[in-house]
């Protein structure tokens, strides 16, 4: 598995025209997002061949749109909010394809369909782009992926103080984002 930074690395030489970089980039984020969307399609009922067209089209926007990336922020939230789109785009594109399958397997497709989930995602990728990386990143391996407070030190390089604290302050500073955003 390669890392964010790694990633990060691969992406940095690839704005500055280095191709075999971005050749080697997109060889790996190909594995990754042809995995992300198998997972989501299958639980939809949908086929793999779905899942190879949207890799596909996840691939081209990154490629088209790599200069709006920010060498400053983390590469993976800004992948991934792609990823998002062009699955959320292909949901509801394809939405009425599902009117043909059978009546007794509708309510199994239905249950499954995970757009609001993916949405919920992505409002939560972009609330946690707010804050600092350090800060962000001891909110997502201890809420979010559910990792110890030693296990998140260890990966974060810094203690499991600074952990906590940046949990603690985290949280805070999201629930202030959410109540400023639903008051407007």
């Amino acid at each position: 598995m390669t890392k964010e930074s790694d990633l990060k690395e691969l992406m940095a030489a690839s704005l500055l025209g280095d191709s075999i970089a971005h050749r080697s980039l997109l060889t790996v984020l190909s594995g990754y997002l042809r995995s992300y969307y198998k997972s989501k399609l299958v639980r939809a009922g949908r086929t793999a061949e779905e899942a190879e067209d949207l890799m596909q089209e996840a691939l081209i926007v990154i490629h088209t749109q790599r200069h709006t990336y920010d060498p400053e922020q983390p590469l993976t939230p800004w992948l991934y909010a792609i990823a998002r789109y062009k699955l959320i785009d292909h949901l509801r594109r394809t939405r009425a394809s599902t009117a043909s399958v059978p009546l007794e397997n509708a309510e199994n497709i239905l249950a499954s369909d995970d757009s609001v989930a993916t949405e919920s995602q992505f409002d939560l990728t972009r609330l946690l782009e707010r804050l600092p990386e350090r800060m962000r990143l001891s909110v997502q391996y201890v809420k979010l992926d559910g990792l110890s407070v030693a296990e998140a030190a260890d990966r974060c390089g810094i203690s499991k103080s600074a952990v906590k604290v940046n949990v603690h302050r985290g949280l805070k500073i999201l629930a202030a984002s959410i109540a400023r955003e639903t008051k407007a």
